[in-house]
């Protein structure tokens, strides 16, 4: 799998919090909430009072714990992303601090986690083992993935809504969900002509190879619900896996209404636009395809990392991309 492919990569004024004191316990209605037990996939941790120093190990979870208010004192890297710094959607809310990185993907400093004293570890968007989970548990109080799903496949709504739990803010965390779903409502109410529209996700990850994402992934349920629908075809292709990787040959599978690639760089475009089997589909021809790079500006990174601060920089640039 490319890098790209594991990118699973709002300015909420008013929704997600200040920058907020990371050292200071938070106080009011959301301190007084606890204790609080949250269920998860090894077990249920009983947080005893509020939240103030945070280490998220997941790939994405510092976003719902940024637009909750609360800036992680430290979290993992991965690809060499910053966490901390790159994403424009979350970089505002980190507000100058700088995390204490801990590790790389599924890869923890348990000596760099126990040195910052944390009072909560989440690792939702992670392959946390059940051996990595009892050794963390020992520093802190920690939540693991959410139950009921495969690692790294849990929809952004269960993941807000677990950091909501373990922070104490459950209600603002339903507020941000219900806030993505009516903006989505309202985004497919004023491009009607989205409905029942055909669509499809793809990613060249080679010259002559592409992965198209199936029905469940992130990316496209998101573009279904703005009104578009997934062709039978594609869902045959995918089964239960989570794209149906293919050849040029094969590509009449994505000659659909609108076409989404992910590109890696400018280079990539180029190459598709080059495929002689892709110059023969309507969509192309009629210049139906948009291309979303994953940097400059990270559109496709933003569609792929499914978060509750990015799903709202996303669809800022992608419709009216799409409404063209």
């Amino acid at each position: 799998m490319t890098a790209a492919l594991a990118v699973a990569v709002l300015a909420l004024t008013g929704c997600a919090g200040g920058d907020g004191d990371a050292s200071a316990p938070p106080s009011g209605p959301a301190a007084a909430g606890f204790p609080v037990s949250v269920e998860h996939k090894y077990g249920t941790t009983e947080i005893k009072a509020a939240p103030a120093r945070v280490v998220t190990l997941g790939l994405s979870d510092q976003d719902p714990v940024l637009a909750l208010g609360v800036v992680p004192v430290g979290a993992i890297d991965w690809f060499l992303e910053r966490p901390y710094g790159k994403w424009p959607w979350a970089q505002p809310l980190w507000a100058g601090k700088t995390p204490e990185i801990v590790g790389e993907r599924d890869d923890y400093n348990l000596e760099k986690v126990a040195a910052l004293k944390p009072d909560l570890i989440i690792g939702l968007y992670s392959g946390m083992t059940e051996d990595q989970y009892g050794k963390l548990s020992k520093i802190a109080p920690t939540v693991a993935q959410p139950v009921g799903f495969d690692d790294y496949t849990a929809p952004w709504q269960d993941m807000t809504k677990l950091a909501g739990k373990a922070l104490g803010k459950q209600a603002e965390a339903d507020a941000l969900i219900a806030g993505i779903d009516a903006r989505l409502a309202d985004l497919a109410s004023k491009n009607p002509g989205f409905a029942g529209k055909s669509v499809a996700v793809v990613e060249p990850y080679e010259p002559g190879k592409y992965a198209i994402f199936a029905p469940s992934d992130p990316k496209v349920v998101l573009l279904t619900k703005l009104g578009f629908v997934t062709p039978q075809p594609i869902v045959d292709a995918a089964g239960q896996e989570y794209a149906a990787e293919i050849g040029s040959e094969q590509l009449s599978l994505v000659d659909v209404d609108k076409l989404v690639f992910l590109t890696a760089d400018a280079g990539t475009e180029t190459t598709v636009k080059a495929d002689k089997v892709y110059g023969t589909l309507k969509v192309a021809q009629e210049n139906r395809a948009v291309f979303l790079p994953y940097e400059e500006p990270p559109l496709g990174a933003a569609l792929s990392f499914s978060t509750v601060l990015s799903i709202p920089y996303a669809l800022d640039q992608l419709v009216p991309l799409l409404a063209e």
